[in-house]
This record gives structure tokens, sequence and C-alpha cells, in this order.
């Protein structure tokens, strides 16, 4: 961890740097596709010689287990790698645009130049690829950058901020760690795009300091993402796709299922299935879930009490622990806990859970659960368990989301063809692959005139010039 710095020193280290970067924009801006990659290629290359330290800074963090960085960090990160290096050349030609009729004499194409400064906030819950899976975009897009990674997960942030001194020149890209007072320091300073990956409560400030520089901003957020398990699923295995993608990570993913609709005539079979598939995943060998090398914990003491607090929370006003709900506050853990008879009045109703904790609603119909998710803010994902393709195309028209995954779950962050991003509360914008490129861009319009004018138009407006400007409306 980098030594605290007093106020006034903080911002003038951030001054220091910002201004240093500004200075050097224009200059990585000219880069060439090859100066590009090759900085992309030292990042691909430093992760492969670090992948076990890696994996030992997010343990130390919280227990993440090895296989969970490999699955949920590295492997998202070399995939939007891979893609970036491939398609990075034909991202940065002019893209050739057609010429309406009326224009007739130019020719116009479409450059992507990169934004400038650009400041990344990243969380804690994937602190590794959420902080360097966008500086690969924003580097493939020719910018400079201030990386700020999560002070939640300080051995990940240390390591971060190792490997981004091993690998740039400050000039180039910086990291600053640090609490919430370095953030709003760095909210402080007139970047050009901001990348944030957080709360939406949080992601309103970020916006509301990027309004006062008129700055653009990608949000990734989150939100209560809801799953909807209809009568012809394949129950079994929609239970174990809900089951993992809800407690990867001890339920701290954004994208998890927050609470799942499970059509009435197959409830029962559905938890039965749900229980059966955590048994098997945490408890095979007859321990206890706490014993268990596949499970993670809870980043810190203070979402432990809010996780275990949505949960008294609900039993208090009438819900029912049916699985798990053992907790220890020593070590942050909360037991894979599912909850029946969760009601709207209920907290865990209202807020996301990012935790290990899943509620489990049954509905008689479609249009029941339909309105359960419509009445909410629109989420960043929806799960649909379905063989009937008429019911997920029923679903796709009458609902929102920032993505929909049918019969599975959580694999749209891993699809670089993908866009991934939220709707208004769970985001703005939207990364992946090209997406990601274009987040970190302008698209700049360029149009050339090749032969012709527009001189017949011009002043004064004779009657002869208003007939040809009335003809060019009305025909063309």
């Amino acid at each position: 961890m980098t030594p605290l710095l007093s106020e006034t020193s903080l911002h003038d280290a951030l001054q220091s740097t910002f201004d240093t970067q500004r200075q050097y924009a224009r200059q990585m801006a000219l880069t060439t596709a090859g100066q590009r990659i090759e900085r992309i290629r030292r990042i691909q290359t430093w992760v492969n010689a670090h992948q076990t330290d890696i994996q030992q800074v997010m343990y130390a963090d919280f227990r993440k287990p090895s296989a969970e960085v490999v699955l949920g960090e590295l492997m998202a990160l070399h995939a939007e790698i891979k893609h970036t290096i491939r398609h990075l050349n034909g991202w940065m030609k002019p893209q050739r645009l057609p010429t309406p009729l009326t224009l007739i004499g130019t020719k116009s194409h479409l450059l992507h130049e990169p934004k400038g400064n650009v400041l990344i906030i990243a969380p804690w819950n994937y602190p590794f690829v959420l902080s360097i899976r966008p500086l690969v975009s924003a580097i493939a897009a020719g910018n400079v950058a201030i990386l700020k990674p999560s002070e939640l997960t300080p051995h990940t942030a240390g390591l971060i901020r190792k490997m981004i001194t091993e690998l740039f020149p400050v000039q180039e890209v910086a990291v600053f760690e640090g609490d919430a007072n370095v953030a709003k320091a760095l909210l402080e300073l007139p970047f050009n795009h901001i990348f944030f990956t957080g709360s939406p409560a949080v992601g309103r400030v970020v916006m509301t300091a990027a309004a006062k520089h008129l700055a653009s901003v990608t949000l990734e957020l989150g939100g209560k993402s809801p799953a909807i398990v209809d009568e012809s699923a394949d129950v079994n295995q929609a239970a174990g796709q809900i089951a993992w993608g809800k407690f990867l990570n001890n339920g701290q993913t954004c994208i998890a299922p927050d609470y799942v609709l499970v059509h009435q005539s197959i409830w029962q079979p559905f938890i039965q299935a749900l229980r059966t598939t955590l048994t098997g995943m945490y408890s095979s060998d007859g321990k206890p879930v706490e014993a268990s090398d596949s499970y993670a914990r809870i980043v810190n003491n203070r979402h432990f009490e809010r996780i275990r607090e949505l949960i008294n929370d609900a039993v208090r006003k009438g819900a029912t622990i049916t699985h798990g709900g053992q907790m220890n506050a020593d070590e942050n853990f909360i037991e894979p806990t599912i909850l029946e008879q969760v009601t709207d009045e209920m907290q865990v109703m209202q807020d996301e859970i990012f935790g290990p904790v899943l509620p489990v609603l049954a509905y008689a119909n479609l249009d029941d659960a339909l309105r359960i998710v419509n009445q909410r803010e629109k989420p960043l994902a929806l799960y649909i368990h379905s063989k009937n393709r008429k019911t997920v195309q029923y679903i796709l028209d009458r609902s929102s989301a920032g993505d929909t995954v049918v019969n599975d779950t959580l694999l749209q962050f891993g699809n670089v063809e993908l866009p991934f991003g939220g709707v208004n509360n769970s985001g703005l914008g939207k990364s992946n692959g090209f997406f990601s490129f274009q987040e970190f861009s302008n698209q700049r319009g360029v149009m050339q005139r090749e032969f012709g004018t527009m001189k017949f138009i011009y002043p004064p407006y004779t009657d002869k010039v208003k007939k040809l400007i009335h003809f060019v409306v009305k025909y063309l």
C-alpha cells in the first residue's frame, strides 16, 4: 500500500500526474495500431508470468478460490486482449460512409480518435479484471489513463500498482491507491472520459462530478437482476446454472441472479434441485461449507453486517430460510442461503443483495412474473430459463435489461462480440471488444468535397434559388 498523503500533497500529486499525461496525450493519440498492440502485449506477458501472484493476492483479500480467479478474472481479460490485438488495425481504419444524393460531389468517413485523458475507477469484487480490461481498451483507443483500484482489496491494488509501474511510464498510465478521498480528488480533475464500475449510488456521484467538466462517462453499475424459470425449463439444469451464477465469488457479482421467479408447478422440484446442487458444490465431502476451498468470503465486516441484516430483516417480516443461514463474523462467512416466503416489504427485495442470499418466489402466470420485474429499475441482466421459444420472446418483448441470457447465467460478460452494460439505473454505455474501443473514442465524422459546389443555393434568395431549394426538399 502506498503511504497516505496529506490533502495538499495528494492534490499536488494528482494534479502533477494529470498535467503530465495531458501534455503527453497528443503524442499518445498519434501512436499506430502496432505501437498500441505492443503496449497491450506487455500487459498480456506480465499477466501470464504472474498468474500465481494474482491468485495469491485475491485469496489474501477475500479468500477467492484460485479457480474463480482464472474463470472470473483472467479468462475474460485474456479474451479481451486477444480480440483487441486481432482487430485493432481494422477498428482504427477510417470507415467509409454513404453519401446522400443532395451532397453529391462529397465523400464522408468516420474516424475513431482517442478521447484523451481518461480515469478508470475499479471495484473490489473482481478487482483485477475490472481494472485492467478497461485499461486495455483505453490504450487500444490511444488514450492516457489514471487507474484507481479499490481500497477494499489492498493486496490486489498493490499488485496492480506494481504491474503498471513496471510496464508504463507515468505519462501514459498511472495508478493511485487510496480510499474515497482519493476518488473524490480525482473526480475534481477535468478528465475527458471516466469509466466507473460500482453501485448505482456511487455512479450518480461520478456522473455529477463528470458533468462539471462535461466529461463523457461509462457507468457499469448493477441492480436486482432477476431469473425467470418457467414450467418448461429443465429444473436440474436451471438450478445448477442459477446456483453457480449466484454463489460464484460469494454472490459478489454485479450480474449475479438477485432473485428467482419460479413457476408454481415446478416450485418444489426446483427448490430441491437447488439444495442438492449447493450441497454438491460446497459440501460434497460431507464437511461444512465453511471448510470448502471452493467458496470465497464477504470482502469485509461492513458488508458482512449489511448482508446479515438483510437476512434478519427478511426473517423478522416472515421469510423462511430453507437452506443455509450459517454465519461466522470472524471470517466474514455466510453460507449459501435460500429464502422463501419473501415479500416486497423486505429489504432483501428492495436492495441489490451482492452476497450469498437468494430469494426464491413462486408465480402463477408469466404476466405476474413480469409485473414483479418491471416494477423495479431496469436490471443489468435478465436470465430466462425455458424450452419454449414463444415464452422467451414474450419475456424479451415485455421487459428491458442491459443484457439477457437464455438457459444459462453470467456468460454475457465473457463474449467479446456482445455489448456488455446496463440501461439507466443499471448503467450507461457498453463494454466488451469493439464496444469498449468505442467508449474510449470520439467518433469523428469527416466530410470532403471532391467536385461540384453548393453555390446555386447561396444568397441572394431569388425566386430561382427558392424554387431550387423547394425542389431539393420535396424530391430528394
